[in-house]
């Protein structure tokens, strides 16, 4: 039972997202009061209002992940739990991190998990996923909060190195997504989300990947031009961009679309990774 309740919460999700959450920090810190408990109840109010938000998802898709052959195994769909005991479970973890992120980090931070959860769990899940192609790209805004929510803890305010931050994970996640879509769009198609290379196809799902790794160039940029990171972060981080739109680009001629999008999706996992640790390393001081 522990192991489903753990993976009910989609542990590498948030494990990406706290690194992303934890550099947000770091660079809003500037090497100063790092070790401290706002850090530590950030970390921990934002993991447990994500992994609330994971658990609703499944609750809420509980039905259409047995149509799928990577997600039929879910504790739900095999009945190894009740739905009523997952919906608790969620609220739960909903409740307890959000009093952490309100009481213990500050207000703005509490309000911006709690915006990430609406839109991860009303917008992406119960509306968009079901009826729209758009689900992918709206459904990033709740993707982008945890970088925001770690800058916030420190500033208290939305300010442009909270923008840029958000743009960055916002841009990111539909390229990386619609690698793993392309590979299982007839998943999709049987379980019945719009998903883009379900509805306008393969093809043109890579086009539309195009722009949004692109756009993370002039992000880095801006993250270097006002200052946040040094020369190191740029390099490799519009570095590791060019690399992955080559190989975006390489895949509208590609024959094998199946090893190209898995390719493409370690792309870019290793992108956020670099991304997000060259940024923790070369944060400027004050």
């Amino acid at each position: 039972m522990f192991k489903d309740l753990v993976a009910l919460t989609k542990p590498r999700i948030i494990r990406l997202n706290l690194i992303a959450a934890f550099g947000g920090y770091w660079v809003a810190s500037k090497w100063e009061n790092i070790l401290s408990w706002s850090l530590l109840w950030m970390l921990v109010g934002s993991a447990l209002t994500m992994a609330s938000a994971c658990v609703f998802n499944n609750y809420l898709d509980r039905e259409l992940d047995m149509k799928m052959e990577r997600t039929r195994d879910r504790a739900l769909p095999q009945n190894r739990m009740t739905p009523k005991f997952v919906f608790g479970y969620g609220v739960v973890l909903g409740v307890v991190g959000l009093i952490v992120l309100f009481a213990l980090v500050n207000v703005l931070s509490g309000w911006l998990g709690l915006l990430g959860m609406f839109v991860y769990v009303v917008i992406y899940t119960m509306w968009l996923k079901r009826s729209s192609t758009w689900s992918t790209s709206i459904g990033g805004i709740s993707g982008a909060m945890p970088p925001v929510i770690g800058y916030c803890a420190v500033t208290n305010e939305v300010d442009a190195g909270a923008w840029i931050l958000f743009a960055l994970l916002f841009l990111w996640q539909p390229a990386h997504f619609w690698s793993l879509a392309i590979r299982r769009k007839e998943e999709y198609r049987a379980a019945g989300f719009p998903l883009l290379p379900v509805v306008k196809g393969v093809t043109r799902t890579k086009w539309q990947m195009l722009p949004y790794i692109l756009l993370l160039i002039p992000a880095s940029v801006l993250m270097f031009r006002y200052e946040y990171v040094g020369i190191y972060f740029l390099v490799f981080s519009v570095g590791i961009a060019i690399v992955w739109f080559v190989h975006a680009l390489s895949g509208l001629r590609t024959k094998n679309d199946e090893k190209w999008a898995k390719a493409d999706f370690m792309i870019s996992i290793n992108y956020l990774m670099i991304m997000f640790l060259t940024m923790i390393l070369d944060t400027n001081g004050v």
